[in-house]
């Protein structure tokens, strides 16, 4: 078991992958927040749960709760480096669930509502899980 534990806590990455993955954390965390307390501007719990019912994802009130905790806890996750990678590959699938069932049809830009934001995240998610959680984390720490 100890194996498997330093798999997922061992990480080849210096300090670049240490700025990605705080960075993609504060941004994943911010829309944690705003989906599941209203922060920054967001809509909170109801909100997003109507919002999530409307573009087909039910139940919403569910959804809504899964999606914002996701993004949040796994946000702060990566931007303290603990447990990086099942964090990462939560924050993965968000982001294609994203992509594929808000945005895609709107096409790559942000302007239209497109998917270009939700893409640079996933590439960012995807390194973090590749890579693990860089010099400066828990994750290094922990696996000594």
């Amino acid at each position: 078991m100890s194996t498997l534990i330093n798999k997922v806590l061992s990480t080849r990455a210096g300090y670049g992958l240490t700025v990605l993955r705080i960075v993609v954390g504060i941004v994943f965390a911010a829309h944690g927040s705003q989906k599941l307390f209203g922060a920054f501007g967001g809509y909170g719990l109801a909100g997003t749960a109507q919002y999530m019912e409307s573009v087909g994802l039910t139940p919403g009130y569910l959804m809504a709760a899964m999606a914002g905790g996701i993004e949040f806890f796994a946000g702060l996750a990566l931007i303290i480096g603990l447990l990086t990678r099942p964090a990462a590959f939560g924050l993965a699938l968000l982001s294609l669930v994203a992509i594929f069932t808000v945005h895609i049809s709107n096409g790559l830009f942000m302007a239209n509502n497109g998917y270009e934001f939700a893409l640079a995240l996933l590439g960012g998610s995807i390194a973090v899980l590749i890579e693990g959680a860089g010099k400066l984390s828990a994750d290094r720490a922990i696996a000594g």
